[in-house]
């Protein structure tokens, strides 16, 4: 087992994506800090992960407080924080549609920003210990700059979920600039369509169909085909990688 006795957070792990890169983590010997807002989710979770190497925390990790508490928490149960995995992002209740600037402001504050408290609550500890793994998660949308849009000019979009995530691919460059001479390396997963609940209720299914057939591999993901990516930059096979982003999805975008 590739992390026999490692302790990660993944944020968002109640369902998707983030679910499946805590079951993964927990086969393969981490112990696992669920840290999602949703108590329900959470509870649900933790129930299908079964097993007491698993703990659910609370968290918005939008609040430096919470965040913090969830670290906090995490070394007071399992004694350190390893690896952390910034998967929680708004993206089953996002509203493309809403382009103004007070909803672009709080997507950023989840899925940008929020990633950066999370991984300035977990660092120290990782420093200290002169060994840590940050994983962010970006998307394939922050490459899709060119995807189709209606050719009559209403308004300048917000474009808010493709923006964070660009920002995301920026952010892990800079945290793994200033953490790598602490050996506390940071990369970034950049999923395709990913077939989970979220994907359905966002992503209409004739663009579903054109984004999987307009890749490479001609088809979608399902979340576990994410897992082995997150094993990799969360273990020591990746101990001279730092700073990189991996598209993960089937070849859709192949950025130099």
């Amino acid at each position: 087992m590739r992390l026999e006795g490692k302790v990660a957070i993944v944020t968002g792990a109640g369902q998707g994506i983030g679910l499946a890169y805590a079951e993964r983590f927990v086969s393969e010997g981490a112990k696992v800090v669920v840290a999602e807002i949703d108590p329900d989710r959470g509870a649900s979770a933790i129930a299908r992960l079964g097993t007491e190497e698993a703990v659910l925390v609370r968290t918005d990790i939008t609040d430096e407080d919470s965040a913090q508490e969830c670290v906090d928490q995490a070394v007071a149960r399992f004694g350190t924080v390893d690896i952390l995995l910034n998967n929680a992002a708004l993206y089953h209740d996002i509203d493309n549609a809403d382009s103004s600037y007070k909803y672009l402001r709080h997507v950023f504050d989840v899925n940008l920003h929020g990633q950066w408290v999370m991984a300035r609550a977990a660092a120290p500890v990782m420093v200290a210990q002169h060994w840590g793994r940050i994983i962010n998660q970006a998307s394939v949308a922050a490459y899709l700059y060119d995807a189709p849009v209606r050719a009559e000019f209403e308004e300048v979009k917000a474009f808010a979920y493709g923006q964070t995530k660009w920002g995301v691919v920026g952010l892990t460059k800079f945290l793994a600039g200033q953490l790598g001479q602490y050996n506390v390396l940071v990369n970034c997963i950049a999923p395709g369509v990913t077939m989970t609940e979220a994907t359905r209720k966002v992503i209409p299914q004739k663009v579903q169909d054109r984004l999987a057939s307009g890749s490479a591999m001609k088809k979608a993901l399902e979340p576990e085909d994410l897992t082995g990516v997150a094993v990799f930059f969360a273990s020591e096979d990746s101990r001279m990688v730092t700073g990189q982003v991996l598209c993960v999805d089937g070849g859709l975008c192949m950025p130099a």
